[in-house]
């Protein structure tokens, strides 16, 4: 994948926490309450510290901050590639070297002919 966990900032690791927070949370299963099947939000954000990992990252104190970081930068990489890229989706990040000629984000040139 073109964004390696080392490339985060705490800006850039708190706005892909947050999405990360939404993606997780959009997951849903079935549960049985009261003989009762209901669909109940997923609790993988929970389970991996992600709300620790976010108040670390919006911490004042920098040594606060480099610690939710470095939680982040742990985390990053044992998500699933489909996670991954919905988060990056979800942010509007893309890599540009992996977009086609004809999307505008491209701002390639097109080859010149040397024979013309």
């Amino acid at each position: 994948m073109w964004l390696e966990a080392d490339n985060f900032t705490v800006e850039s690791a708190l706005e892909a926490a947050l999405e990360l927070q939404k993606v997780l949370a959009a997951r849903t299963h079935r549960r049985k309450v009261m003989g009762q099947e209901v669909l109940v939000p997923g609790q993988l954000g929970e389970a991996l510290h992600l709300p620790r990992t976010i108040s670390r990252l919006r911490g004042k104190q920098q040594r606060l901050r480099d610690r939710g970081l470095e939680d982040f930068q742990e985390l990053w990489p044992t998500l699933s590639e489909y996670t991954r890229q919905r988060v990056l989706d979800g942010l509007g990040w893309y890599d540009p070297k992996q977009l086609d000629w004809d999307d505008k984000r491209s701002n390639r040139r097109p080859l010149v002919d040397p024979d013309t």
